[in-house]
Parts: C-alpha cells; structure tokens; sequence
C-alpha cells in the first residue's frame, strides 16, 4: 500500500512548546490526535481524505513526540506530571489559540482518543464534535485504575508495567527499528480465536513478555512500508520513547485529578471501533450512549488497532461521511 504525500510542519509556540502542526484543506477545523507510539504522520491516509471533503484537516506531533519540542529547551518536556491530562487537553486549547480556531471537532486513535474524549469535558467551549477510533468514551471508574489494571491482569500487564521509571524506555530503546516492528504489526487473529488459543501472556496484556519472544515467532504481518517504517524510526530515534511512555504514567494523576469533571459529553459523537483490535474492544462501547446521548457507532470488520494504516478507506468513509452529514462543510 502506497502512502500518500505527507505535508512538511508549520510550527506555532503554545503552552510551553513548540509545536509541528501537518495540515491540509480549509472550512471547519478536525483536530487529529495520535496515540502511541504513534505520530501526526498516522494520519497520512486520512490528512488528504479529510481536507478533500471540505474541512480542514490538522494533525499535530503531541507532546513528547516527533518534532515537537518544549519552546525553551529545543527537547520533549521533562518531567513524568508534564505529561498528564491537563497538559494535553491544554495544549490544544493553546495550539487553537495560536491558530485563531475558535471550535473544532477532535478524531483520536489510542491514546489519542482519551485526549479528544477529555476535551468537551474540560473545554466544552472549543469543541464542535468528537470522533473516537477505536478509543470509546470511559467514564470515571470506582478504583484507582493502576491498581485495578494489576488485580486484574498483573504486574506484568503492559500498562501496569511502564509505570516504572526508564524500564520500558530502556527496554524500546535498545533497538528502535525491532521496537516499531514489534507494535505495527496488522491482526492476524479475530477477537473469538484471540479468547480460545492467546497465550497467557497475550491474554494478560503482558506484551513486554511478546516483545522478548523471538522475531520469527510474533504474529501478524508487517504493516509498514519501508519508507513509512524510516520516517518513524528517525522520529523516535530523535526522542527515544519517554514522552509518550510519560502519558501511561499519569493514569493515577488523572483519575485523582477529574474526580470533580462531568461525565456526559454534550456534542455530536462518532465511535469507529476495529473488530479486531484485543485491546480496545469493540464491547467497550456498550452504554457508551449514556454517557454521549447524540453517538453514532460503526465496527471496521477484519481490523486490528491501527486502523489508520490497516483500513483507511473504511475508515475515511465513515469520518468524511459523518463530517458532511453533521457539520456544513466551509464552515
């Protein structure tokens, strides 16, 4: 699969950083946040898709990633708190500030998702709608989610296991072009077959214990060409993997934090779960209209979690056609 051209930055200085910012097209701005360990450059197939349906598509390298950098250090932010919800949500808000954006609607993959779902809740004011790829809206739970995460999987389960200071940071770092192989890989196992023959490891979210497997034993095929392959391993070759493993470990931080939030988000919605993504499960958005009383719900049939790179003409049609339906284009 060919990737499309990728425009270069603009950068613009907001809330401390200095930011690169990959647009394309004019009319109602669609924010675009990425997860890990991912980039602006994941939504290369839906940049141009996005701008052809008469909107203006911005993708920004977040925090601690690609080619955005703390404005006075010319490096990612230090410091494991700068790194929690506050500061994500907040450096859109900047950004848009800095842009002369006054609303627009959010699309966020993994990490990103939990960013775009946070944005009505603490700026209700700058968002238009919210698209969800493959992350669903979760409302504040009962229990300290770290610790709920280790009751039920372990210490070993991926999550749990970066909130050790430098491990995971180590561990990816050592051979960065086998790391990025590791994560961007495409499904090669359906949601039922997962939960009848998955290792346990693989059942637990142990994927540091996957990751010491040998090479010719991982699942799944590669998913990245060789050019798409380069472009991100110099990108993490120039942070390593801190900023992005420093979202993971403001988990507890945010959850102490939002205790006053609202949980009801109050904006058109879209939900794009992957069928197969073992992860981000597409039950997970069950009850979800509870919580988004104005929800539209699609499932992407034979998908994994990268749903940008592994289906982006699905994946294009539902949010250009959700877009045209709900907001008038050239707004």
């Amino acid at each position: 699969m060919s990737s499309p051209a990728f425009p270069e930055p603009t950068f613009v200085e907001a809330n401390g950083l200095k930011l690169a910012i990959h647009e394309q097209g004019s009319g109602l701005p669609v924010i675009m946040c990425h997860g890990f360990p991912e980039l602006a450059f994941s939504w290369r197939h839906q940049l141009p898709a996005v701008a052809a349906a008469g909107f203006r598509a911005i993708a920004p390298d977040q925090r601690g990633y690609g080619r955005t950098v703390d404005a006075a250090t010319g490096r990612i932010p230090d410091g494991v708190e700068a790194y929690d919800m506050e500061h994500l949500t907040g450096d859109m808000v900047a950004m848009m500030d800095a842009m002369g954006i006054d609303k627009a609607v959010f699309c966020g993959h993994d990490w990103g998702g939990f960013v775009v779902w946070q944005m009505p809740l603490r700026h209700p004011d700058r968002v238009a709608g919210v698209i969800g790829v493959n992350t669903p809206f979760i409302p504040r739970g009962p229990i300290e989610p770290i610790t709920a995460m280790r009751e039920a999987y372990g210490d070993d389960m991926y999550i749990v296991y970066f909130q050790q200071p430098g491990v995971a940071d180590e561990l990816f770092g050592k051979d960065i072009p086998k790391s990025l192989r590791f994560w961007y890989r495409k499904s090669a196992v359906t949601l039922e077959d997962f939960d009848k023959a998955a290792p346990d490891a693989a059942k637990n979210l142990a994927l540091t214990k996957l990751f010491e497997v040998p090479e010719s034993e991982w699942g799944g095929d590669a998913l990245l060409t060789p050019e798409e392959a380069a472009y991100y391993e110099a990108a993490f070759a120039r942070t390593g993997f801190t900023g992005g493993l420093n979202w993971y470990r403001n988990f507890t931080r945010n959850w102490q934090r939002s205790e006053n939030l609202p949980d009801r988000v109050d904006v058109p919605c879209l939900m794009i779960s992957a069928a197969n993504d073992v992860v981000l499960r597409p039950e997970l958005t069950d009850g979800m209209e509870q919580f988004c009383p104005d929800l539209e719900k699609h499932v992407i049939a034979d998908c994994g979690h990268w749903t940008q790179a592994e289906k982006p003409d699905e994946l294009n049609a539902l949010i250009t056609d959700w877009l045209t339906r709900r907001f008038s284009t050239g707004s």
